[in-house]
């Protein structure tokens, strides 16, 4: 029961948090844009969780270049935003794909080695 939740946990958590990260790519539509600039912003909006979607597919087979994966992108959006200048705020962005990583990294270490038993 332990490794069910362990296993399903970040991928449902990386799911959510991407599913949040492209929720702000919504306020391309609308103004007076034509419908190919929109798609344009839209789509440029959602690069990061294009990458994010990649580092879940590779989570799922390897978990643990995922967990890295995801612990990088959480240092890369970190860097990016200052959150090491006093911007509290992006934690609300990036600390998903921390405790996703860290977990993807968690039930490759300790079911592991239950697997080699």
């Amino acid at each position: 029961m332990k490794e069910k939740i362990l296993f399903w946990t970040p991928r449902i958590l990386a799911i959510l948090a991407i599913l949040f990260m492209m929720l702000f790519s919504m306020d391309c539509f609308g103004g007076n844009y034509t419908l190919r600039e929109q798609l344009l912003c839209f789509v440029m909006h959602n690069i990061p969780a294009y990458i994010l979607i990649l580092a879940l597919i590779l989570a799922w087979k390897k978990e643990m270049a995922g967990g890295i994966l995801f612990l990088l992108a959480a240092l890369a959006g970190s860097i990016y935003f200052r959150a090491f200048s006093g911007n509290p705020g992006v934690l609300i962005i990036l600390l998903p794909f921390v405790i996703t990583g860290i977990l993807f990294i968690v039930h490759k270490v300790l079911f592991e080695k239950k697997q080699n038993n």
